[in-house]
């Protein structure tokens, strides 16, 4: 089996991308980095107050630039990439050359169930497109950035109804196939 140095968890919030990657990359032996907690590393600001404070187009130059630093660093890692980054071309350009790119795909009724059942009050969360209708806004989401997962992914994992260990071994099965 050769593995990628670099395998690359895209995909909507809710589809888990941290609980998978962190799975997977303690699995391989990998580094693992997820660029949401970068940006907020980076910038002592959680995803919400950026939203707040500086503005969304502030948080994707932060979301670019972790992206960016990530993509560049030493080692085999599995990098959870932020939902969002794939709106940006420069960062689709990236991603297409940085790695195996795998879609954890799910509908947006399941990522809102996720998401809602992930903390007390999500709205309030760190997720600060939610909004008031987080099935709405999902909903738009995903029609806005599923083509770009679609275009972007040399593997697509349906994880609807699958566990994380079940998306982890997924990803380690096409691994094995590769």
């Amino acid at each position: 089996m050769t593995t990628p140095e670099r395998i690359l968890l895209v995909g909507m919030m809710g589809a888990g991308k941290t609980t998978v990657g962190k799975a997977l990359a303690a699995h391989l032996g990998y580094g693992y980095m997820d660029s949401d907690h970068q940006v907020e590393s980076r910038t002592g600001q959680t995803v919400r107050e950026i939203f707040e404070r500086r503005g969304e187009a502030a948080f994707r130059q932060d979301e670019k630039l972790a992206l960016a630093e990530a993509l560049a660093g030493n080692g085999p890692m599995v990098i959870a990439v932020a939902g969002g980054a794939v709106l940006d071309p420069d960062n689709r350009q990236r991603l297409r050359h940085a790695g195996l790119v795998v879609w954890l795909k799910a509908s947006p009724s399941t990522l809102a169930e996720r998401v809602l059942g992930q903390a007390p009050d999500p709205v309030l969360g760190h997720r600060p497109l939610l909004g008031a209708d987080p099935l709405g806004a999902l909903a738009h989401l995903y029609r806005e950035r599923a083509p770009l997962y679609e275009e972007l992914a040399d593997v697509v994992v349906d994880v609807e109804e699958r566990t994380p260990e079940e998306a982890m071994q997924e990803v380690l099965d096409h691994l094995e196939d590769a």
